[in-house]
């Protein structure tokens, strides 16, 4: 009999990307069946992943009754929380920890959950602005101290924010531009669309993995590289400029440019992962089956790129 996957963030960039991938790997479904959990299964997303084959279930990370039915029967849970959501550390903690309780109760034997770096810790205390990176890890912390097998999904900088909030876009000058806040430092990026590439050897083998990172990135790279592969795809010419610095494009929504200002030492200083990510990087990739896709591929794949 097939063991059960229950996945939250069902209809977010996560947790969709992970049951439309594992959808299209028949090996992994001869393994698992997949039940997807999300606030409203009436939404669209959630009855196109219904349709294609996915069990669509209830449930709310800040409802733990709800929790409980959603995850009945379950072997292995993927959980995600959003921080952004409410921009709340404690509301990310609390979600974080409901999930996994419920996991834990409902006798499942494996748990992934979606976590990052405890910046704080990492940088001794230097910046501790990070918050939506340091909730994460104080979950994580506590999903290590329960009785169900764990692996860690680490993410790096999600490629698809390149088609939204950081999108190059002409200057006042008329000059197509590239900007960040964190200049040309090279930092890990991933097509979220690859989240079950990441997961599948975690799914496949859960002992082999149990307590493992998964630091899960293509590659680092560098506003130069950005920069460089637009001009390579799209055929026109671009040119970086520092977020704050002349006459920079990049406009976010104040919270988010506030904690990104704050953070900054974080890319350029820690590089995101901290000063093992490179070799922690090089060890993730070489346990995957399926190569992920690089930037020049989601670059030529994912947008229209009309300026």
């Amino acid at each position: 009999m097939r063991k059960l996957l229950s996945v939250f963030g069902a209809t977010g960039q996560q947790g969709g990307s992970l049951l439309r991938g594992l959808l299209k790997r028949p090996d992994v479904l001869k393994t698992y069946r997949l039940r997807g959990i999300t606030r409203d299964v009436n939404k669209a997303s959630a009855i196109a992943l219904q349709d294609a084959g996915v069990e669509m279930v209830q449930g709310d990370m800040d409802d733990v009754p709800s929790l409980k039915i959603a995850l009945a029967g379950s072997y292995a849970v993927f959980a995600i929380t959003n921080y952004w959501e409410r921009a709340s550390a404690e509301v990310e903690i609390n979600q974080g920890k409901a999930m996994a309780d419920a996991a834990v109760a409902a006798g499942a034997e494996l748990i992934i959950w979606s976590s990052l770096p405890d910046v704080t810790a990492m940088s001794n205390g230097k910046l501790t602005s990070v918050k939506h990176f340091d909730s994460k890890a104080k979950v994580e912390s506590y999903i290590r101290d329960l009785p169900i097998k764990s692996a860690f999904f680490w993410p790096g900088f999600f490629m698809q924010q390149l088609t939204t909030m950081f999108k190059p876009k002409p200057n006042d000058e008329g000059k197509l531009t590239f900007s960040w806040s964190w200049g040309d430092t090279p930092t890990p990026m991933i097509d979220i669309a690859d989240t079950a590439k990441y997961l599948i050897p975690i799914l496949l083998h859960p002992d082999k993995y149990n307590g493992k990172r998964f630091v899960a990135s293509t590659a680092y790279y560098s506003a130069t590289d950005i920069v460089e592969t637009f001009k390579k795809v799209i055929g026109k010419d671009m040119q970086f400029i520092q977020a704050g610095q002349g006459s920079s494009v990049l406009e976010l929504p104040p919270e988010i440019a506030q904690v990104l200002k704050e953070s900054s030492g974080l890319m350029a200083e820690f590089k995101f992962y901290g000063p093992s990510g490179p070799k922690d990087l090089e060890w993730t990739l070489a346990q995957m089956d399926d190569p992920p896709t690089t930037f020049e591929d989601f670059v030529r794949a994912n947008e229209r790129w009309e300026f």
